[in-house]
């Protein structure tokens, strides 16, 4: 178990990028929960974010790749729109205890 940043790290409808266990990884808070995703686009295998911190389009209601505008959902990771339609995001196992964010493990097998 791995500590990834404390709860109020993430502010709601924000996110952020955290480096934990040696990988790049970034948080979204929507309606107070904490969703959690490896920082890699599977189109390309390249980080998503546009600026330090910048995961969400302009409305703040989906993620975005920043090099070809696909659109993820943030509850689930599932690409709605752009080359990897169909594909999603790796998310992250967490756990939250005594209001840190701990990093478990990941859903899908890593290089």
């Amino acid at each position: 178990m791995h500590l990834i940043c404390s709860v109020s790290d993430v502010e709601e409808g924000q996110s952020r990028g955290f480096e934990c266990d040696g990988k790049t990884l970034f948080v979204v808070k929507k309606d107070g929960a904490l969703h959690t995703y490896l920082n890699r686009c599977p189109h390309l295998g390249i980080e998503l974010e546009y600026r330090e911190d910048e995961f969400l389009d302009d409305d703040g209601s989906l993620i975005q790749c920043s090099t070809h505008g696909a659109l993820f959902s943030i509850d689930a990771g599932d690409c709605l729109s752009g080359p990897c339609f169909g594909d999603r995001l790796t998310r992250a196992n967490t756990r939250i205890e005594n209001n840190k964010l701990y990093l478990l493990g990941f859903d899908e097998a890593l290089d």
